[in-house]
């Protein structure tokens, strides 16, 4: 392609500096035994061991005793077996017990990487010609464990982006469970995963509960359900993947007080324990002109994925959903910024090789996909893919693709389709737009450049990408070269 783009110099690396006080638990033996200890503690020892534990995490996390607090009553279950009463220990012996069952997770000390950017709800205190963003990130800490991070910059008249402070006391929000569920869609759901009433019989949970219900509710009726059965190792699972479908919904709600550089969405519902990977965000318009932000990203459990879809306004209320359908089965979905010809329309890759289509009138359930695109070139012919919701323009829907090619290497294209029919393909890189350089060969998995999300800005189009799964920076390509470029590909 015959299009210029300019690296910019700015790289985002990952920090093991960045760290969240996480919840240990390893089993209730060694819990138990845990508490005992520091039960026995004589006052003077325990009042030692508290002030230590203080004044070397008070400066790394915001209110730590509060933390602390948290985590004792997470196993405040376990003292009847001690014969001990909650009420009969005093706050600084709870929090000390609650510092025996934390540890720090440095979030992204493996990989920063998959950027998305989205223009800012917060466009105040900024000069012409400038657009302050926001640019989320896959942070990867031990474990391969993923959650999204934040970072803000001003991107001035020439797209030259300056980061914003960023805060140094990391916080994960507060996890609401107070999410009611639709019976209809529920069940349909349970049905896509598995077939469950040949295994429980309906009456048994969905049959009692209401044509809305909530978390509690059917908690309460898988409880109830469990001592009237005789339970094997198959109903039990399906007991837990009704569990696990229900977890999957939730809101998270961040403190006032924190710099979005501080928030954390970390890993909440158990079936995305082992990762939220690869969210693409996207500023959406409705029909009223009111604007929100979506997400779609996959969630893993170390064995299955689930798609789901982040709604957030300001950044610090985000509600999660899974989304439903028998196209919404694997990864890489993408929502586009608006409704088309009154639907909602999303990219998709259901096979892991082709470029799909969607269209649906519920955000959430998605039934039927055509294929868009397929490997054309060579650089693509493993695989091709979206890499973050479509843009916009004057031309048309402009897609950033990424293609597979020889040795796995990743590489970005561009592709241009019909504004009022984006079935309809107007033209497609025939070269890639964007190969890994020698300086962006290295990393934790070499040969990658990818991204999750573009925008433009002052007549350019602005790419945040990762470089070989590790780090991310950012490029800029001329809008009208690259429409240009693609409206005379297929000349």
């Amino acid at each position: 392609m015959q299009v210029s783009v300019t690296r910019k110099n700015i790289i985002f690396n990952p920090d093991p500096t960045r760290v969240i006080a996480r919840f240990l638990f390893t089993d209730e033996h060694r819990a138990i035994n845990t508490i005992r200890f520091v039960l026995q503690m004589t006052e003077n020892d325990a009042l030692l061991a508290l002030k230590q534990t203080l004044r070397d995490y008070s400066m790394r996390h915001r209110n730590i005793s509060k933390i602390f607090e948290k985590h004792f009553n997470r196993i405040v279950y376990l003292l009847p077996r001690l014969n001990i009463e909650p009420d009969a220990i005093d706050y600084s012996r709870k929090i000390l017990i609650g510092s025996y069952f934390t540890m720090e997770y440095s979030i992204e000390s493996a990989a920063f990487f998959n950027p998305s950017m989205v223009e800012h709800p917060d466009q105040t205190e900024i000069k012409p010609g400038s657009k302050r963003v926001i640019i989320s990130f896959r942070a990867t800490g031990e474990g391969h464990i993923s959650s999204i991070v934040f970072r803000t910059g001003i991107l001035d008249k020439s797209n030259k982006l300056t980061v914003e402070a960023i805060g140094d006391k990391l916080e994960e929000a507060e996890h609401i469970r107070r999410h009611s569920y639709d019976k209809k869609k529920f069940a349909q759901k349970l049905d896509e995963m598995q077939e469950v009433h040949t295994i429980i019989p309906p009456e048994l949970i969905l049959g009692k509960l209401n044509n809305e219900f909530t978390y509690g509710e059917l908690r309460r009726c898988i409880e109830e359900a469990r001592k009237a059965i005789h339970l094997t190792l198959e109903k039990e699972l399906l007991f837990n993947q009704i569990i696990w479908l229900a977890s999957s919904h939730y809101e998270l709600q961040f403190s006032l007080d924190t710099n979005i550089s501080e928030r954390v969405i970390f890993p909440v519902s158990a079936n995305e324990k082992n990762g939220i990977e690869d969210a693409r965000f996207v500023k959406f318009t409705d029909n009223e002109k009111k604007t929100k932000y979506f997400a779609t990203y996959t969630a893993y459990d170390g064995s299955t994925i689930l798609p789901k879809l982040l709604e957030t306004e300001d950044f610090y209320h985000f509600n999660i959903m899974p989304l439903h359908g028998e196209i919404a089965q694997n990864k890489g979905m993408a929502l586009f910024p608006r409704k088309v010809n009154g639907k909602y329309a999303m990219l998709c890759r259901l096979d892991g090789f082709n470029n799909y289509i969607a269209f649906s009138d519920n955000i959430t359930i998605w039934r039927e996909a055509k294929i868009l695109q397929q490997p054309k070139y060579s650089w693509e012919l493993i695989q091709i893919g979206n890499c973050g919701s479509p843009i916009e323009t004057e031309e048309g829907w402009l897609v950033i693709t990424h293609g597979v090619g020889p040795m796995r290497e990743y590489v970005l294209g561009a592709a241009l389709f019909d504004i009022d029919n984006p079935e309809k393909e107007i033209g497609r890189s025939k070269t890639p737009l964007l190969i890994p350089n020698d300086k962006e060969r290295e990393g934790y998995v070499p040969n990658v450049v990818y991204s999750c999300g573009s925008m433009v800005h002052n007549d350019d189009l602005i790419i945040p990408y990762a470089m070989s799964d590790y780090s991310s920076t950012y490029a800029s390509v001329n809008l009208k070269e690259l429409l240009n470029e693609l409206k005379n590909s297929k000349l």
